[in-house]
């Protein structure tokens, strides 16, 4: 019988994204199936069990084997740093990470720049040889320039909306963002038939400059 696979997804656009994805490949994977409180849900006609998480969390129960596959966007993947397989970029979810100021910002020497992504943020700047100091927030990330709090910040953007309606703009973009396929290394070898296998039939869907 071929096993099952555990699947760790975070709920919201992510997962209604890649719902629709698997049901183009020919998986009868619920789209609704987040909007209960259950946290783990089997779909045995898909031979999987879903893991509904927070996004931050997905790649930490992949490496830690909890979960053989995982749905996770790629800044996520940056942040953390997990020792995981990237399978597959699935081009949903898309947005982007900007650094992000007030339209009348001027340079300073050590300026503070407020994310919920330190390690992306202090990299970027270091390759870019500028010294900056971090301030790890996690949420409303848009109020630390407004307040005085940093002089920029760096975060995620997707339709810009919000910084529009906070006074903000962006200054620099510093990569593109999708959502991403990753494999725990022990269950891609000792279920690596199952994993190909859904790598294959989402192959088939995803969208031209997605396939490899």
């Amino acid at each position: 019988m071929e096993e099952i696979l555990r699947v760790a997804m975070p709920k919201g656009r992510i997962y209604k994204q890649a719902a629709k994805l698997f049901h183009k490949a020919g998986l009868p994977i619920p789209e609704d199936l987040e909007e209960g409180r259950r946290l783990i849900i089997p779909v045995p006609e898909a031979r999987m069990e879903f893991i509904l998480a927070k996004p931050v969390d997905v790649p930490t129960y992949v490496e830690y084997g909890v979960a053989d596959i995982g749905i996770v966007g790629k800044d996520v993947l940056m942040e953390e740093n997990r020792n995981v397989y990237e399978l597959l970029d699935l081009g949903i979810a898309r947005c982007r990470m900007s650094v992000i100021g007030l339209p009348d910002w001027q340079p300073v020497i050590n300026p503070r720049v407020a994310t919920k992504y330190p390690n992306v943020a202090s990299q970027y700047f270091r390759e870019k040889g500028q010294q900056v100091e971090v301030i790890k927030l996690n949420g409303s990330i848009e109020l630390a320039p407004l307040i005085g709090l940093a002089d920029r910040i760096v975060d995620m953007v997707e339709t810009g909306q919000t910084l529009k309606e906070n006074g903000l703009v962006e200054q620099e973009e510093i990569f593109q963002i999708t959502s991403r396929l990753i494999a725990n290394r022990v269950s891609y070898r000792m279920k690596n038939e199952s994993i190909q296998r859904l790598c294959d039939m989402l192959q088939v869907v995803l969208p031209a400059s997605m396939k490899v």
